[in-house]
């Protein structure tokens, strides 16, 4: 069978029987997509052989790219050993034990317990039963009101949706009505006339007037990410993150982080919460701690928390049938290994980040970049019609989706937010695979401009 005949035997059957998440179903039922039939170190290939440089790091989570051998060796000894077993009624495995106490010593000090989960939306889920948990036990069963900003992404079930602020999905879908939302530090697109600092302390005091609106004694927590990801890389100017810590802790509220995008070395650190100071009561993780091969998420939970959790009698009922899976954790323990002994984080930091950013930013006189943002290894370029103006190329992101497509055919794997396009190359690319990301962009961003005739 020919390649092209086994790609369109693929697609047939894709857009036959397969729902995607996060497309339009019809459209897709009619035009199909692409088939990734493999990948290797930082490049995948799909079922015609046309070769990527993955810009995207798979979903934010292949940090260390795909050819980590010793991770898929853990994962099939693991499965040798015991494929599964649950960690209900008073049983535990050794590799959820050994996990357990691997992210306690990578994370920051407030941080001595965990609770696994599959994904970032399952412990977002976790985060509300915890926090309510908490407060009952305190005999404060009023502070249920959780505040979140618009344009988070905290996922995707019912309970992570609402957490969350995409308005796409709160149309959809009723959401809870504990959780409301506060506007996000979008500088660049709902800055107006501030400077960024300015802006940071205004839209920093929304949470002040939110808390105030609802009740102190009725709230519960703040859940933000470090830097919004899937909202379009939004970096929080610098006075954004001291007025959020000040108000958390004068005002007694929870401050939840959302790691799962940030965390593992995204912004140069362990985690952004100690990018940008920050001591959060409960922390989200998923993605990077498995290197992003096989599921695996879970809420690091503070002490001030935890203890009371444990000085307290009676079940916490909550739980998942795959929480702590051996072989989850067997892959998420090689990938810390990894991660502690090759010193790839402080690297990444130190040397290609940097570069990463001081190459991105050459772009930002390009007669279609409004902006260009980033922190770590993880940027966006805002696209404009006019430089010096917020005017956008064209109606509803079409701009940003015709530069996005020309990206992929050009061998680059990049996504589109709005009228971003957004990125998150893997930590271990050399400056050399910068360039190349770099270079590809550029031709894409050519070929975009001419499209929409901006000379």
């Amino acid at each position: 069978m020919s390649t092209k005949t086994e790609t369109h035997r693929l697609q047939q059957l894709d857009q036959a029987h397969h729902l995607h998440p996060f497309t339009d179903l019809q459209d897709y039922s009619k035009k199909g997509g692409r088939i990734i039939s493999r990948a290797e170190h930082i490049y995948i290939y799909d079922s015609d052989g046309h070769k990527m440089l993955d810009g995207m790091s798979g979903l934010w989570c292949c940090n260390l790219g795909y050819s980590q051998q010793s991770i898929k060796d853990a994962i099939y000894a693991q499965l040798q050993v015991m494929p599964f077993y649950n960690n209900f009624f008073k049983c535990s495995n050794q590799p959820a034990v050994e996990l357990a106490a691997a992210l306690v010593a990578v994370t920051p000090p407030q941080f001595n317990h965990v609770f696994f989960t599959n994904s970032g939306s399952e412990a977002n889920d976790t985060n509300i039963r915890l926090i309510q948990r908490y407060y009952d036990l305190l005999g404060k069963p009023e502070k249920k009101q959780i505040i979140s900003r618009r344009n988070a992404y905290h996922g995707s079930t019912i309970a992570a949706g609402s957490l969350g602020g995409m308005s796409a999905m709160h149309s959809q879908t009723r959401g809870l009505d504990y959780v409301h939302h506060i506007n996000q530090p979008n500088w660049f697109v709902e800055g107006g006339a501030d400077t960024p600092d300015e802006f940071g302390i205004r839209v920093a005091r929304e949470l002040e007037a939110k808390i105030d609106e609802l009740g102190q004694d009725n709230v519960a927590a703040f859940i933000a990410e470090p830097v919004q990801g899937s909202g379009g890389v939004i970096i929080p100017p610098d006075t954004y993150w001291p007025e959020i810590k000040r108000i958390c802790r004068e005002r007694d509220i929870l401050l939840i982080m959302d790691e799962v995008i940030c965390g593992f070395g995204r912004t140069g650190n362990w985690f952004g919460c100690e990018t940008y100071d920050l001591e959060p009561d409960l922390l989200t993780f998923a993605k990077g701690v498995t290197n992003g091969y096989i599921p695996l998420g879970g809420v690091m939970v503070g002490d001030r928390i935890a203890n009371v959790l444990l000085t307290h009698g009676g079940e916490f009922a909550h739980g998942l049938t795959y929480s702590g899976h051996p072989v989850a954790c067997a892959a998420g323990l090689e990938t810390l290994r990894i991660l502690r002994e090759s010193n790839i984080i402080e690297t990444s930091s130190q040397e290609i980040a940097p570069y990463f950013q001081a190459r991105l930013r050459e772009l930002a006189d390009h007669r279609i970049v409004g902006e260009v943002r980033g922190r770590g290894m993880f940027a966006a370029v805002e696209l404009v019609r006019e430089k010096g103006s917020r005017e956008r190329l064209a109606p509803s992101s079409e701009g940003a989706v015709f530069c996005r497509d020309t990206a992929n055919a050009g061998g680059l794997m990049v996504r589109q937010t709005g009228d971003a396009m957004i990125m998150a190359p893997p930590l271990i690319s050399s400056t050399a695979e910068i360039d190349i990301l770099v270079e590809k962009l550029g031709q894409a961003l050519d070929q975009t401009a001419a499209h929409y005739n901006v000379t």
